[in-house]
């Protein structure tokens, strides 16, 4: 048993933790829980929690169904739900998803993205990711089952007769209670829309935070007497809920993508990072955007990228560069804005993270930026420009992935055909819908 184990031990029984939640994800992203007793904890240690993975939609076939579940010591944090004294204290660990013969499941999407991290660890590189995540409160639902927006605040309102104010600040306590450090938090641009920056961490552990950060954010809005939504666009006519991410790659203590002498302090492993995102970006969309109302946010939301460009402060572009604290090196990063806030993170951050990598093993040339406005231009003029659009839904996003080599190596065979089967599956039961336009616009025909 390894010093982590241990700590993990000593700290259930000193804080009287009665229950401990063993979380994991599945290949699209939903959280997944089994809670044990602490006593069994030390044999969950050595052996792990064996369960039926083919009850979970795309782990393992029924003629080979037996899967374990091991708790990664690392994450252990107690969940801050419940009063000390209450007698209902509870922890949580992430787990590894393994086979009984102790290989990795090509299913578990943490192991996708942990295969990422140790590629770049052999090429010198830690990816270090910190997300602007967005997402909506509501206060019910209307006649016709669509939601309310739970204010009526706009971008940085200090609203002062709404649950926002009261919510942030509880949920930012309780993210900080889970050493997940919070950077900002403010209200976003539309009614009910909220914006909680978390503070950059490895890209791993900031997965496993994001995963964590869904589920406090649905239990403090609760508590609120809301309700909170990641749904990438739940309003026709506000902007859409984005994750833009703040990517760097550090070689050592040394930010890999500042060069004091480029006129953005850019480095070239930084330009061929950017290159490699916007060369794969069309294929990479299906993942970082993978539900079918994801690309309403894409073709109608404000300021959501619809072409793989870049540029410098340019918030319509795919890949903006920021210009705060230049000459600052550890502040050096470029942000990836097509993610939205209902990606699953491990696999998201794994194919751009795959695309970054290429880019700079193959030395991809980066182009000059975009300084227009993308998102008043139209096709004819962003093709006119050289632009290459990004997918405008997801059967257009599913056919550039299926082509792609890149992201069937990065994925793993067994993610790749599942999510994609899966994907398609959504598409088509998404097709079938008569949808309320329809039989207005139609019906009287």
């Amino acid at each position: 048993m390894n010093s982590q184990q241990e700590f993990v031990l000593r700290a259930v029984e000193e804080r009287d933790i009665r229950f401990i939640r063993l979380w994991f994800t599945d290949i699209l992203g939903y959280l997944k829980s089994v809670v044990m007793a602490p006593s069994e904890l030390e044999s969950a240690f050595e052996e792990g929690v064996g369960f039926d993975g083919s009850a979970i939609e795309g782990f393992s076939r029924i003629s080979e169904a037996d899967t374990i579940a091991l708790p990664d010591p690392s994450t252990f944090q107690i969940l801050p739900l419940d009063p000390p004294d209450s007698g209902l204290q509870t922890a949580r660990m992430f787990c590894d998803i393994t086979m009984p013969d102790g290989q990795p499941s090509w299913a578990d999407p943490r192991q996708v993205l942990r295969r990422q991290v140790e590629q770049a660890a052999e090429e010198g590189f830690t990816c270090m990711v910190s997300p602007e995540i967005e997402f909506y409160l509501f206060s019910g639902r209307d006649d016709e089952g669509r939601p309310i927006a739970a204010d009526r605040g706009g971008y940085f309102d200090q609203a002062n007769h709404n649950y926002a104010p009261k919510f942030r600040r509880e949920a930012m306590m309780m993210l900080e209670a889970m050493s997940i450090p919070v950077e900002f938090s403010h209200h976003e641009t539309a009614p009910g829309q909220q914006e909680i920056d978390l503070r950059h961490a490895d890209v791993l552990t900031m997965s496993d935070s994001i995963m964590t950060f869904r589920y406090l954010i649905k239990q403090v809005a609760l508590r609120s007497g809301v309700q909170a939504t990641f749904m990438p666009k739940p309003f026709k006519d506000h902007a859409g809920s984005a994750m833009h991410s703040h990517i760097s790659l550090f070689e050592g203590d040394q930010n890999a993508f500042h060069d004091p002498d480029d006129e953005y302090s850019l480095s070239d492993t930084a330009k061929h990072f950017i290159a490699g995102i916007l060369h794969h970006a069309p294929e990479i969309s299906a993942v970082t955007n993978q539900w079918t109302n994801s690309y309403k946010r894409i073709v109608f939301g404000a300021e959501a990228p619809t072409s793989a460009t870049w540029g410098v402060s340019n918030r319509s572009a795919l890949v903006r560069v920021p210009t705060y604290r230049l000459a600052k090196a550890d502040s050096r990063r470029v942000e990836v804005r097509s993610v939205d806030s209902a990606c699953n993170p491990y696999l998201a951050y794994s194919v751009l993270l795959g695309a970054g990598l290429k880019g700079i093993r193959e030395g991809y040339e980066l182009g000059e930026p975009a300084e227009d406005n993308i998102s008043d231009l139209t096709r004819r003029e962003r093709r006119a420009m050289g632009y290459v659009d990004l997918p405008f839904s997801l059967d257009q996003a599913l056919r550039k992935l299926e082509r792609s080599e890149l992201m069937a190596e990065v994925l793993g065979e067994h993610v790749f055909e599942y999510f994609l089967r899966a994907k398609w599956q959504e598409w088509h039961y998404y097709q079938e819908q008569i949808t309320p336009w329809e039989l207005d616009n139609n019906l009287d025909y």
